[in-house]
């Protein structure tokens, strides 16, 4: 378990299931989490539970799901992953959701993200870790760069989101960078 002020992440369980299903059923969660994409969501039962099946067999050295849940209350709240682990490039993509809409806009994404990319600089020594969002989630902007990292480019009216046409923004973070905001704000 990896603990914060505000949040933990723990392993994945199965009973999360209901949790996922519930967050990918919801309009509002799958248009900020996936500007609307239909591979997020609405989902059936069925495919979550074939989701669960592989995620919870994912070996922890190329990808990981982790449930967030809500620390002072212990509840599941979202869910924060990493993929695409390359440990020879020292590279992994990671993503937070936050399920649980009376947690949005509170602290609790910012500090799981902080949470994930602390342990993969530490626990892997990864060099550079990337995410990315659209451009109309501004929540996530607003986050992403609060937490150092630095927007790399843009895939340009690639999200198709209520009618609209919006960007695609990459982010990254290098572990120097990383390093030396930790060592400006006092943060282990």
């Amino acid at each position: 378990m990896i603990e914060g002020r505000l949040t933990r992440l723990r392993a994945l369980r199965s009973e999360d299931a209901a949790h996922h299903l519930r967050w990918r059923n919801d309009p509002e969660v799958v248009r900020w989490a996936a500007a609307g994409d239909p591979c997020f969501g609405p989902v059936t039962a069925e495919a979550v539970a074939l989701a669960f099946d592989t995620m919870l067999r994912l070996s922890p050295r190329e990808s990981a799901v982790f449930t967030v849940e809500d620390a002072a209350g212990g509840g599941a709240i979202g869910m924060a992953d990493y993929r695409d682990l390359d440990p020879y490039a020292g590279v992994a993509t990671l993503g937070v959701t936050i399920g649980e809409k009376e947690f949005w806009g509170r602290g609790h994404g910012s500090e799981a993200l902080r949470l994930l990319t602390d342990h993969l600089f530490g626990a892997y020594g990864l060099h550079r870790l990337e995410l990315d969002t659209w451009s109309g989630n501004e929540r996530a902007v607003r986050c992403f760069l609060g937490l150092g990292f630095r927007e790399e480019g843009r895939r340009r009216a690639a999200v198709l989101t209520d009618g609209r046409r919006h960007d695609r923004v990459l982010f990254g973070l290098l572990r120097e960078e990383w390093a030396g905001l930790a060592a400006a704000t006092g943060r282990p």
